[in-house]
């Protein structure tokens, strides 16, 4: 049988796909994530889906990956831009994220998912294992050196926090969220030892 030959402009059709399903998670939550759906919000034929996401367990993973690639983007684009990371940037960065329904339902769907599908679960480790590094990389740009627990109790209180917000869906939970992101980045990070110089200048290069 011959190869599957990929559709033309390659990364576009995918990310049309991953911002199409982002899309309909947010205005319509986890049982909108079809791979039908999803190919006719892309505007992208279902065989060009299927050929980067052949189950939809493999869109959920690709949406999560991608959801986290975006927000990882738009922090990094400060800095690369000649502003400097600061604690009260990046919990106002924090906050607009935890109330963003879009990723808190991708996140619940994989959770979902995972009680069925041992793949799924294996990828839910490696994803919260790359999300605490990321976060210990961005604890190390503002001068800090947390823990891996301290990394892990602040990971916590954002993902309850996302979600609860889901669930309430109000302004006062997008509130809290900010409120909470604050808290958070002071506790867990702030008030962290400091980092040691060497350290510091090998996090930024």
């Amino acid at each position: 049988m011959p190869a599957q030959m990929p559709p033309e402009n390659t990364p576009d059709v995918r990310q049309r796909i991953l911002d199409a399903a982002l899309r309909l998670m947010a205005e319509h939550g986890f049982m909108e994530l079809s791979q039908p759906k999803v190919a006719k919000a892309a505007g992208v034929r279902q065989s060009h889906l299927t050929y980067y996401f052949p189950t939809r367990a493999d869109l959920l993973k690709g949406v999560a990956v991608h959801s986290i690639e975006t927000l990882l983007s738009s922090l990094r684009a400060g800095p690369a831009a000649g502003g400097a990371l600061t604690p009260e940037g990046f919990a106002r960065f924090v906050g607009e994220a935890l109330a963003d329904k879009r990723r808190a339902r991708v996140m619940l769907g994989l959770i979902v998912s995972s009680d069925e599908d041992r793949e799924i679960k294996r990828f839910l480790r490696e994803f919260v294992e790359r999300v605490r590094e990321n976060l210990a990389a961005v604890a190390s740009l503002l001068g800090r050196a947390p823990d891996p627990a301290a990394i892990a109790a602040f990971h916590m209180l954002l993902v309850g926090a996302t979600i609860l917000n889901v669930a309430r869906d109000d302004a006062v939970s997008r509130q809290e969220c900010a409120q909470i992101a604050q808290m958070a980045v002071d506790t867990f990070l702030i008030g962290a030892a400091p980092a040691p110089a060497q350290e510091r200048q090998r996090r930024t290069k």
